[in-house]
């Protein structure tokens, strides 16, 4: 299951109440998405929810496939969003604190240790090949991100 499977609206509850309606707890179901990112149900949340709204459509939502919010763009930002902020020298704990605050979402620390953990152990596995490939460029580049991603 991916990282943003385990990704929930805080307060959803609250903002189904202000949108008169139920809403999914993950944030990147296709209801939440349909429901949060139409502009009439926008205009309908509190100022300081809207502004989170708008800022999580501006950042992870942006892109020009046909198919946009179901396209997977929006899911690997917010992976990529994850993996900055360990890079920055974040733990669990500290990501979860800040995607709460930044966009009114969050995750259980758990699932993004085990997110973490998981990219290390993908970095380790391509490292390796780039070594068996003799690719030493793409082995030294693996070999950063994982040093950055485990502290």
């Amino acid at each position: 299951m991916a990282i943003t499977d385990k990704i929930y609206v805080k307060n959803h509850r609250q903002i189904g109440s202000q949108l008169e309606t139920n809403i999914p707890k993950g944030a990147f179901k296709g209801a939440t998405l349909d429901l949060l990112f139409q502009g009439n149900n926008l205009a309908q949340l509190d100022d300081a929810t809207q502004e989170r709204v708008l800022d999580f459509a501006e950042d992870f939502l942006d892109c020009n496939c046909e198919s946009n919010p179901y396209c997977g763009c929006p899911e690997k930002k917010f992976m990529q969003y994850l993996l900055e902020l360990r890079e920055g020298g974040l733990g669990p704990q500290a990501i979860v604190d800040v995607m709460s605050d930044d966009y009114m979402v969050y995750a259980y620390e758990g699932d993004v240790l085990s997110f973490l953990d998981d990219s290390v152990r993908t970095l380790e596995a391509v490292e390796e090949l780039a070594e068996v490939d003799g690719n030493r460029e793409a082995q030294q580049e693996a070999s950063r991100k994982k040093q950055n991603l485990s502290g």
